[in-house]
């Protein structure tokens, strides 16, 4: 089968639009013909190096939703003609961490870095080379081949332009506010950075009953987006909320911070941590560079106010419960959607789509297939 797809063939260079040879589904295998994929920062990680592949040339997006078009061999939990959304983090249901409940920790998730199939090969050919995939799974192209694992059947009402947001940004945000930080009625809660993940965090702080949610965004138009999801609060930067929140909380602080900025460093953390009172919770969602080692923060005050500081992998999320149940939730009005995209591009505005990211003209950039 040929089609296109958005590659990359060195890091720092933008994503090309390359002809590709798509080979037919194999064992455990499904070919999906993708409506429409987000436009995520983790992408950016991979085009400039931060979040580097196994090997290029790669073939990038990790948040689509679409239909089924062909099943291979010894597929069991979707057919022909079933709608889904594809999960960046394949769940096995069989390793430690899926029987405990953990599937954000699937052992399969892996091989999110080396983007071959999960037998070890290619369905996807460029220029004649084995193209890898960002999270084994390739969005940015109308159609891709992924494992059985990787996807998650949702109802057919649900608009697949908005279902394939919560392939990564929508149930990353809501799960670091609901299950990382375990955000609850009346708390005080900062987020820090209001992208496609932090405006989701938003949201997920609304919907848990939080008082006070404190946006945190150097950009006006992320700040003004914000309200618009729940935030009550809007500040430029973590300096100018510390007076604000300690004034509105009579001196205790924040009970939680979550990290949900382009790229997280040691002095965000620092910064997070700084703006949590007692047994105040920090949920770090965001990416690093992989090569940061360093934090910028009181240890002082981590021990003698208990403070928490907590990785959040997918925010904690249980792809194939949370999926449809954030869809229900978007189907009863109370989870926004629809507002989340800024724009819309084709594949071939792909670049475009990013330099608006970069340059916080959207929210969530979407590229819409036919």
């Amino acid at each position: 089968m040929q089609t296109q797809a958005a590659v990359l063939w060195d890091y720092g260079r933008d994503w090309e639009i390359d002809e590709l040879t798509l080979d037919d589904p194999r064992e455990g295998e499904v070919l999906v013909r993708l409506a429409a994929s987000g436009l995520c920062h983790s992408d950016e990680h991979v085009r400039v190096g931060d979040l580097p592949m196994e090997s290029l040339p790669a073939i990038g997006g990790h948040e689509g939703a679409g239909v089924v078009e062909a099943v291979g061999p010894e597929v069991h939990s979707v057919a022909e003609g079933d709608h889904v959304v594809l999960s960046w983090i394949p769940s096995c249901g069989r390793c430690k961490s899926c029987a405990s409940g953990r599937t954000n920790l699937c052992d399969l998730g892996a091989g999110v870095q080396v983007g071959l199939q999960q037998d070890g090969t290619s369905r996807h050919h460029v220029r004649g080379e084995d193209a890898r995939l960002m999270c084994m799974l390739g969005t940015f192209s109308p159609q891709t081949v992924v494992h059985e694992n990787s996807v998650i059947k949702i109802d057919d009402d649900i608009p697949l332009d908005k279902a394939a947001l919560v392939g990564c940004g929508v149930t990353t945000g809501f799960g670091t506010a609901v299950y990382g930080a375990e955000v609850g009625a009346g708390d005080t809660v900062v987020v820090l950075g209001i992208g496609g993940v932090g405006a989701n965090a938003v949201q997920g702080a609304r919907l848990a009953g939080a008082s006070r949610i404190i946006a945190i965004d150097p950009s006006a138009f992320n700040r003004e987006m914000a309200g618009k999801f729940g935030a009550t609060h809007m500040f430029a930067s973590a300096e100018e909320a510390l007076e604000p929140i300690a004034e509105m909380t009579a001196g205790e602080l924040a009970n939680a911070a979550l990290v949900t900025v382009d790229v997280t460093t040691g002095k965000v953390i620092g910064q997070a941590a700084s703006l949590v009172g007692k047994s105040g919770k920090v949920a770090i969602t965001s990416l690093s560079r992989m090569d940061d080692t360093e934090v910028e923060m009181s240890i002082f005050e981590l021990i003698v106010y208990e403070k928490q500081i907590r990785g959040c992998l997918f925010g904690h999320a249980n792809p194939r419960a949370d999926i449809p149940k954030l869809l229900s939730m978007y189907r009863a009005g109370s989870l926004l959607l629809d507002e989340l995209v800024t724009r819309t591009y084709t594949l071939e505005q792909i670049n475009e789509g990013y330099e608006d990211m970069r340059a916080h003209r959207n929210i969530r950039g979407l590229v819409l297939y036919d």
